[in-house]
């Protein structure tokens, strides 16, 4: 942790301007019941506290639950760090881009901001209207146009021949860098609107999209489990069980029976099969340390499944097609988990100067991991009244933090048998996972390429 005999800062900072925003989106933390979220706006004295950092810095993202723009001083915040960043490094911030008119495009643009990414959920209205409450397409679409228009006052002619790339949970894109502002979007994928994507990314690359960011859906509401777009079973365990289900098959063992018939007290001989053979597989999966969850297994909807890779490939080929970088998160969790918040040296500072490890321990809420309820407190690790940000990277606790996440060492939480009874996944307060870890990273989605964010 030490260059040169000097304490080093983190490489990413992602600090929250504000918590307040203009729209009601339905998959929003602000929207769930009980948020207990406040609202506030990021002081110029808090972040006059992170310019310590920002010489060593890869990336600033202006970015946290509320909507930038509608932070007075955020012009202010980017020319600032522009003044102190490498040349190399970026700024730039997500927005919902309702307050994204050509005089802010232009003075974003003068202030010397880099990447700009737009919520575009949709392209047709009523589908848009129905997932971001309060917005329209419209606005999104002159958005685009604004950013557009600054861009061609000072930047190159666009080439479509940019050599796009597609990634599957890649951290980093190589977005054209003679292009400024950089501009993209970001997708939701829902069971609802999953199948507009190839339509979304012809029609922002038509606008000057340069990359798009796709990320699944996190539920924070019982009626959101539904619209989930991905597996609730890692790859690990998909590629354990389905031999097993071929077996079944070929054997003529009911697995679609073997709820119905776990407890009962007297079980016929081909009942007592059907157990006996599930029994077999969970204890190989056991033996091999593959974490197997039977009800979730039995139940994969592999066709809708497949369907969603099928739009993903499509997705692809569009963006190839039009020059976009395209960056799609996992449909079936990774079992080789990879914390690029950590991996890549990130904090996460809260409008009122707290910092955090990372986008799942932010905030405190209430959301459904594969179906079941799990309550979140935000972990903190200091705060910018008291401490100055390079101080904090450095605190012990704060690098035991990091150094235990990068471990990798602690369960599938989302994947055990035991979920729903389990004291420490049930626990309001976490204190430590069955393994005994101090950081509560066995229910994360992150890890697993499923949530994206830009960085």
């Amino acid at each position: 942790m030490l260059k040169g005999g000097r304490p080093t800062g983190p490489s990413k900072l992602f600090v929250e301007v504000t918590t307040r925003c203009n729209l009601r989106c339905r998959m929003c933390v602000k929207q769930a019941a009980g948020c207990s979220v406040e609202e506030g706006d990021l002081t110029p004295e808090t972040f006059a506290a992170l310019e310590p950092a920002l010489p060593g810095l890869d990336a600033l993202v202006l970015s946290g639950i509320g909507e930038p723009l509608l932070h007075p001083e955020l012009e202010a915040f980017v020319r600032r760090a522009k003044a102190l960043l490498p040349p190399e490094a970026w700024v730039g911030f997500q927005t919902n881009g309702l307050l994204l008119d050509g005089d802010r495009a232009a003075s974003l643009a003068a202030a010397g901001v880099d990447r700009v990414c737009l919520s575009l959920d949709a392209v047709s209205p009523a589908a848009f209207q129905r997932i971001r409450e309060g917005g329209e397409v419209g606005a999104v679409d002159r958005a685009l146009a604004a950013l557009r228009e600054v861009r061609g006052r000072s930047s190159p002619s666009r080439s479509r021949d940019l050599r796009p790339s597609v990634g599957i949970g890649r951290s980093s894109p190589s977005w054209n860098r003679d292009l400024r502002p950089s501009v993209g979007i970001e997708f939701v994928a829902m069971r609802d609107n999953v199948r507009e994507l190839p339509a979304v990314l012809r029609w922002a690359a038509s606008r000057g999209a340069d990359f798009a960011l796709v990320t699944q859906v996190l539920p924070y509401e019982p009626d959101l489990v539904r619209q989930a777009a991905y597996d609730p079973n890692t790859d690990r365990a998909v590629s354990f069980f389905e031999p097993w289900r071929e077996r079944a098959r070929a054997e003529g063992v009911d697995l679609g029976r073997y709820f119905a018939i776990l407890w009962k007290y007297v079980k016929t001989p081909e009942e007592e099969r059907i157990v006996e053979f599930v029994e077999r597989a969970k204890a190989e999966a056991h033996g091999l340390d593959v974490f197997v969850n039977v009800q979730r297994i039995l139940e994969r909807d592999a066709a809708w499944l497949d369907e969603v890779q099928a739009v993903f490939a499509e997705a692809a080929e569009v963006a190839a097609g039009e020059g976009i970088e395209l960056r799609l998160p996992e449909v079936v969790p990774r079992g080789d988990r990879r914390c690029d918040f950590v991996e890549s040296g990130g904090a996460f500072v809260s409008w009122d100067g707290r910092v955090h490890p990372c986008y799942f321990l932010w905030h405190g809420y209430r959301c459904f991991v594969n179906g079941r309820e799990k309550f979140i407190r935000p972990r903190v690790f200091g705060d910018l009244a008291d401490r100055g940000i390079v101080e904090i990277w450095n605190d012990p606790a704060y690098r035991a933090f990091r150094e235990g996440v990068l471990r990798y060492d602690y369960p599938f939480c989302s994947d055990c048998n035991l979920g729903k009874c389990c004291d420490y996944v049930q626990a309001l307060e976490f204190e430590q996972d069955c393994y005994l870890n101090a950081e509560p990273c066995g229910d994360c989605l992150w890890c697993k390429g499923v949530f994206q964010c830009l960085q």
